[in-house]
């Protein structure tokens, strides 16, 4: 089965900042430097989004464990709305993760607005009061439920997370890109492959 690009929408918390996710170290960037971070929910696991895609816990986990390594390597950048293609874009990157966890089964996160022409785009409509949700980017084949849901399969790869407006009706960001063929990204190198095998490995014992 070909793999297809999968994203998904999930909104951020009010005003884009969760002031209790960011670390001292980042409070005092944002006031020393005007530094500009967002924070909140960016993926769910085994939760039916508005499109009725499941996300299995483990499988979303293992690829959270792998993107890890693109945060503490400060490559794990996003751009500013979804382009219809499973390559980043550096010079449409408007921002880079600087944090990422599980919380049970929610994935939360912390990104920096970077100062790149589509990162001040970012910031000046959160500055004006624009309503932003962070979106995931993968590739990956999924496969029809019992209850008539879409189970996202195992050979789901994340490739990053982006910045869209809200949409006034979720479905019209979640959906499937169907019939098209991508490419595998070229963020991941070949320790970044191994280390997502062995992850997987780890996790099945």
């Amino acid at each position: 089965m070909s793999k297809v690009l999968l994203r998904e929408y999930h909104a951020l918390c009010e005003g884009g900042v969760c002031q209790d996710l960011l670390t001292e170290e980042q409070k005092i960037d944002i006031k020393e430097n005007n530094a500009m971070y967002l924070s909140g929910l960016m993926q769910h696991a085994d939760k039916p989004n508005g499109n009725m895609r499941v996300y299995p816990h483990n499988i979303l986990e293992r690829e959270i464990e792998v993107y890890k390594k693109l945060v503490r390597d400060n490559r794990a950048l996003g751009e500013l709305d979804h382009p219809d293609d499973s390559v980043i874009n550096l010079k449409n990157a408007s921002h880079m993760v600087v944090n990422i966890w599980m919380e049970g089964k929610k994935v939360m996160g912390v990104v920096k607005v970077l100062p790149t022409p589509s990162g001040d785009i970012l910031r000046s409509l959160v500055e004006g009061g624009c309503q932003l949700g962070i979106s995931s980017r993968g590739l990956g084949s999924v496969r029809e439920s019992m209850n008539g849901g879409v189970i996202v399969e195992d050979d789901f790869q994340l490739i990053c997370f982006d910045f869209v407006s809200e949409p006034s009706t979720p479905n019209a960001f979640m959906h499937l890109k169907e019939g098209k063929q991508y490419r595998e990204p070229n963020i991941f190198t070949k320790a970044d492959r191994i280390n997502r095998a062995l992850n997987d490995i780890l996790r099945r014992k």
